[in-house]
């Protein structure tokens, strides 16, 4: 079928093309990625699929405004390569986003086919022209401008961190990102499962900004190792972009959380991500023995499912999802729910934890657990769950993850108490430069919007580049003068 000659009848009559996967009966057995990637010809075929409107509203439903329309046509005629270059104009982490982003809330969701048919594949056909770019060996490293004298610190190396470094770098500026941990990447070291992020691709990634120049330094906690106003005041940085995400777990507060075997999602997922826990002790990381035992996991966001598909994975006999809501206000992607479902996770759904139990030795043997039913929607605009009196019951577990959010780093506020914050303790920016009340010092991502996605935060990064620029450089740029 020609591109060029195709029809729209023609196009909406060729089904979405889905993304083949590893089978589930063996996928629970290992930590490869789920997702194996459209091939060439998959990807033509769902590219053709576009009917390229007039008005590409699906640009709109993009945080940092990908060029969709142009991108897919490209895919559509074959210049894969031609493909990933437009999307990187907009979006330097496309194998990343291609792979963890909701475009079923954001892109996909405003494609005209949507209406009448399934949308088109944008994450998937982002995803293919990356991995098709990194895989033909021919990543074309950004072109930085002469050095313009003036140096930026990003604190951070997730996505807002990432980003905002990579304008920066490109800009001309010294940029230099600091890094609590031992790994760069934030977020999508530490917190994505390998089997839906390969951390090869979050480190490609980075090697691409370190050959423009720009300098890691890692094992750095900034509010501890140094302050902001030490790297202003005594370092010489010109400029701050604080990008540390939310990475303070929350609790239930209630009874028994401190047994033993209880743990906070951020916990669990780090020592296995980041710290290699599931082959201890190859590694010297020690993380619960699943084998054979119950683990529960308490929330229903894609942090949630992460944790529970990498308890199955670890061995657990029985891996249940306990949420107090039904699975059509459950906040993680459909995607994720589908693929848990096929590798047995067992959901248990409409019921509340009131208490851990433990045995005389303080280790965790059950949840009691209170089931629910659905009232009036609260302030998120979902049903508010109520309890069902007389429902209590003992659910026998081993291990425990709690999985209902996170809070703000404290650090910043801790030591640098002129940067102002909220009432939920992120911090307070311009939303148009992410300026924050301290001058020159920007921020974006999770510590000023709470947990969210990958792209909203690039787009942080994105924003708080060029208004850094801006300032350090007198003039008011558009994207495309640089």
């Amino acid at each position: 079928m020609d591109n060029k000659t195709i029809t729209t009848k023609e196009r909406l009559a060729i089904p979405r093309q889905e993304m083949p996967a590893q089978d589930p009966a063996e996928r629970v057995t290992n930590f490869k990625e789920v997702n194996l990637g459209y091939t060439a010809e998959l990807a033509q075929q769902e590219a053709m699929r576009c009917i390229q409107c007039k008005d590409p509203v699906c640009i709109k439903g993009c945080p940092v405004n990908i060029k969709i329309d142009e991108f897919i046509h490209l895919v559509a005629e074959g210049d894969f390569l031609g493909a990933a270059r437009k999307i990187k104009e907009d979006n330097v982490l496309p194998a990343i986003c291609g792979r963890v982003c909701p475009q079923e809330d954001q892109c996909e969701k405003e494609c005209v086919l949507a209406k009448k048919h399934k949308p088109v594949a944008i994450g998937n056909l982002e995803r293919f022209v990356a991995d098709y770019e990194r895989e033909t060996g021919n990543v074309k490293v950004p072109t930085v401008k002469a050095p313009t004298g003036r140096k930026v610190a990003v604190i951070g190396s997730g996505p807002a961190g990432l980003s905002c470094a990579n304008d920066l770098a490109q800009m001309g500026h010294e940029v230099v990102v600091f890094e609590a941990l031992h790994e760069l990447g934030g977020v999508l070291m530490y917190g994505v499962p390998e089997f839906r992020l390969p951390k090869e691709i979050v480190q490609q990634e980075i090697d691409v900004l370190r050959e423009m120049g720009v300098t890691f330094q890692t094992d750095i906690v900034v509010g501890r190792s140094v302050t902001i106003d030490e790297l202003i005041e005594e370092e010489g940085f010109h400029a701050v972009f604080i990008g540390v995400g939310a990475g303070l777990p929350w609790f239930m507060g209630i009874p028994g959380e401190n047994l033993v075997g209880v743990l906070s999602a951020n916990e669990f997922l780090t020592r296995v991500n980041l710290m290699k826990a599931y082959d201890f002790p190859k590694s010297d990381t020690p993380v619960f023995d699943c084998k054979g035992k119950n683990v529960a996991v308490f929330g229903g966001g894609n942090t949630a499912m992460d944790a529970v598909r990498t308890a199955k994975r670890l061995g657990a006999e029985h891996a249940y999802i306990v949420y107090r809501r039904s699975e059509a206000e459950m906040p993680a992607r459909v995607e994720e729910i589908h693929h848990a479902k096929e590798e047995g996770i067992e959901f248990l759904l409409l019921q509340n934890p009131v208490e851990f139990q433990g045995d005389d030795r303080h280790w965790l043997t059950g949840v009691k657990c209170v089931k629910m039913e659905l009232g009036e929607p609260d302030d998120s605009g979902r049903r508010r769950p109520v309890a069902i009196e007389g429902s209590e019951y003992v659910l026998p577990i081993d291990m425990a993850v709690i999985s209902i959010g996170n809070g703000s780093n404290p650090l910043i506020k801790q030591t640098t108490p002129d940067i102002e914050v909220s009432k939920r303790e992120t911090i307070v920016v311009d939303v148009n430069t992410m300026a924050t009340s301290k001058e020159n010092v920007y921020a974006g991502g999770d510590i000023v919007t709470g947990g969210a996605t990958v792209i909203l935060a690039m787009g942080a990064g994105r924003t708080a580049a060029k208004a850094i620029n801006e300032k350090l450089m007198g003039t008011s740029q558009s994207y495309d003068e640089w």
